[in-house]
This record gives C-alpha cells, structure tokens and sequence, in this order.
C-alpha cells in the first residue's frame, strides 16, 4: 500500500488515481500510524514553498516525514514535494525545508522567449541507471508546472536533468529517497511508468 501525505496539497486525488490506474492501492491520510505502515510514502505538492513548510508544521508532519526518510521506506515527493525534501528556497527565503537532503531551491532565470512559469512538456536527460526511469527511454517528456528548481549539492543524486532557461535538476535518487519536479500523475505512459517503477522498488 501507497500512502499519499495529506497536507492540503492541491494534487492528492490526481495522484492517486494515477496510482489506481497502474494497479497499486493508495491512501489520502495524514495519520502518522498509516504513514509509518505503509510500504511506501509520496509527498506530493503543488503552491508555495513557505505555504507548504507551514501546513506541515501545522499538522505535525514535519517529524514524521523525516522518520519515514530515515527508516529506508521508499518515499517520493513530486513536484513541490521534491523542492520541499530539501534545505530552502528562494521562494521564502529564511523559511527552512525538511532538509532531507543539501540543496537549495532558486528561482528560474528570465530568459528571451521562455515564459516563467514553465508550463508544459519538457524532455529529459536520464541519468543511466536511475531505478524511476528503467525501461523509459532517453529524451522522453513529462510535464511540467513551476517556477523555482532544484540545484542539488550532491550531483550524484540527480537522476534526471531538463533545459529551461538553466539546467533544471528534474529527478534525484538518493538511497530510498526519490523526487520529480515534474508531475508524473500528468504525464501520460511515461509518467505512469514512473509511478509503476516507484511502486515496484
């Protein structure tokens, strides 16, 4: 069983039928109980990095989410979800991220012709071995919906890279903990695929 973390993030249901669709039981919850029994643990989010940090401390969930990080369930945060594992943004500077992993969180550069925020279809650059991305081929597209990016400390982590303006670090992989900037839930066979491999780990 898939636990999705309630926390009044807008993409809950999307995500869970998405789950569904690929055969995997999923549950909406912000019960600690369930969370810690669950066999894996999504962080989804769409919205402000501030907002986010907020709700989380509003419902507990802070501590909880780092003890699912730390017991080696796999746990995978989508879109603001992934922003949030890590250390801070330039979204809300001063406000503090779980700090799951080093990284920050920077606002995507103006560039000549691309509007921001990225909204859209955008290939990726896997990175050979990524377990989310097995058996998905190189260059395939996924959605996107954000206007701040993930520059991971650790480069290794980084299972997947997109262009926007700047070199977008799109997925990371770290020991249990995966993340997407992008929404798998929307992103058609690939972005099912994803969650099929997410399932499967």
């Amino acid at each position: 069983m898939i636990a999705i973390i309630d926390y009044d993030a807008g993409n809950l249901r999307s995500v869970e039928k998405a789950l569904n669709f690929v055969g995997e039981e999923a549950i909406i919850t912000r019960e600690k109980s369930i969370l810690h029994s669950a066999d894996k643990v999504i962080l989804p989010g769409v919205g402000a990095f501030g907002e986010a940090m907020k709700k989380l401390h509003c419902y507990d969930l802070v501590t909880t989410v780092k003890e699912i990080a730390k017991s080696g369930k796999p746990l995978l945060g989508i879109c603001l979800g992934q922003q949030l594992l890590f250390e801070g943004s330039d979204e809300n500077p001063g406000i503090e991220g779980l700090s799951i992993l080093p990284g920050t969180i920077k606002k995507i550069p103006d560039c000549p012709g691309l509007k921001i925020p990225q909204i859209g279809w955008n290939s990726l650059t896997i990175t050979p071995g990524a377990k989310l991305f097995q058996d998905i081929p190189q260059d395939s597209y996924v959605y996107f919906v954000h206007s701040y990016y993930l520059r991971a400390t650790n480069r290794k982590d980084v299972a997947a890279t997109c262009e926007y303006s700047t070199t977008i670090d799109a997925s990371i992989e770290h020991d249990n903990i995966f993340a997407c900037q992008f929404h798998p839930e929307k992103s058609g066979e690939v972005g099912l695929k994803i969650l099929k491999n997410f399932a499967n780990l």
